[in-house]
Parts: C-alpha cells; structure tokens; sequence
C-alpha cells in the first residue's frame, strides 16, 4: 500500500524546526542522516517489488549475484557476508532461503573441514540471470537521475562509506 504524498518536504520541515528549537548546527546533518534512510527505504521497496514475481528479495538476490560473479559459483558463507557487509545471521538466513528454493546449496567447504560453501544451483544461475534482466529494465533503468547525479551521489556515498571504514 502507497503512503499519499504530502504537500510538503517532511524532511525539509524537520530540519525547519530543528533550526527553530535551536539546533542549526545539527539540523543539515539530521536533514542528510533522514534522506538517506528515506531513499533506502524508497529503493528496498522497489526493487523488492521488481523482484517478488520471482519470489526473491533484494538480499537474496545480492546473494545469487555474488555467487554468480564468483569463479567457482560458489562462497565460503563467511566471505558472503563480508562481501555484502552483512551480520552471519543474515547470511545464514538468506542461504536457507535459497537453498529451499533450490537455487543455492550448501556443502562442505573442502579447504576448512568445519566451514561451509554456498553453491549456486543451475536454476540459481537460470533465475540470477532473470531477475538481472528484470532489475536492469524496470529498477535500474530509472531512479529518477541522470547519469552525473548519480556519479555525483555514488562519490558522496563512497566517502561516507569510507570515512565509515567500508574499505581502506
């Protein structure tokens, strides 16, 4: 269900009445901060849309990609969560999803006795390169920016990430 829009930036309120209740030098910060939660939400939603016909999410569609993008089509669970800078729960929790579906399996991962590798299935490779094809036409292909925007706000985002300790 669609929220009806506003006829005013909520956003641009907050930071109207952070300034008025004395907090100027906090409220472009606050702005920035609930922005980007806004457009995260925004963007989790549309492309979990894009993909339910499929029967996927965003997260384990992130996991079929990578296993896709790997040699061996297939991840030490370890490594796919530091890939996808996500907690061992979720990636145990989107790898179960998968491997119901019969799109990924787990099996012993030969160079650590005790670890475990996630495996891409073939119709884990068949539905990957699908629900590609449907996320590069119909989410992809429009976020409402153009070509320089969204380099511009990829920098901005990759300094954050950065400064954050993403990468060195």
């Amino acid at each position: 269900m669609r929220v009806p829009s506003l006829p005013f930036d909520p956003i641009a309120e907050a930071r109207r009445q952070w300034g008025a209740h004395g907090w100027e030098h906090a409220a472009p910060a606050m702005a920035v901060v609930t922005s980007i939660m806004r457009a995260q939400q925004i963007l989790l939603s549309r492309a979990d849309s894009a993909l339910r016909p499929l029967d996927l999410t965003f997260a384990r569609y992130e996991v079929l990609m990578l296993l896709s993008f790997s040699r061996r089509r297939e991840l030490p669970l370890g490594k796919i969560g530091r890939r996808l800078q996500v907690n061992p729960a979720s990636v145990t929790n989107a790898v179960g999803r998968l491997e119901q579906q019969g799109l990924v399996e787990r099996v012993p991962n030969p160079a650590d006795g005790r670890g475990t590798l996630a495996r891409l299935t073939g119709e884990g490779a068949r539905v990957a390169a699908e629900a590609t094809s449907v996320m590069n036409e119909d989410f992809f292909a429009d976020l409402g920016m153009d070509g320089a925007e969204m380099e511009h706000l990829f920098e901005l985002l990759r300094g954050l990430r950065q400064a954050a300790g993403d990468f060195g």
